[in-house]
């Protein structure tokens, strides 16, 4: 799976770290900082609930083409 934010979006509410700390973190800010674009299958539910829980939606992910 494929993760993108969009950090100008971002308000900071923590939900993704929150969801997943391997894939998700926050700069002194509190805007969302990508760890790894394109984790593992072992993360896809928890990037899932992140896009979900995202309340400005700066989050998507989507299966990269082949």
């Amino acid at each position: 799976m494929r993760v993108h934010v969009d950090r100008d979006r971002c308000i900071g509410s923590g939900n993704c770290v929150m969801t997943d700390e391997e894939v998700f973190d926050q700069d002194d800010e509190g805007k969302v900082v990508l760890l790894e674009n394109e984790p593992g299958a072992g993360h896809d539910e928890a990037v899932r609930t992140a896009v979900a829980s995202c309340p400005v939606q700066a989050i998507s992910a989507a299966r990269p083409a082949r």
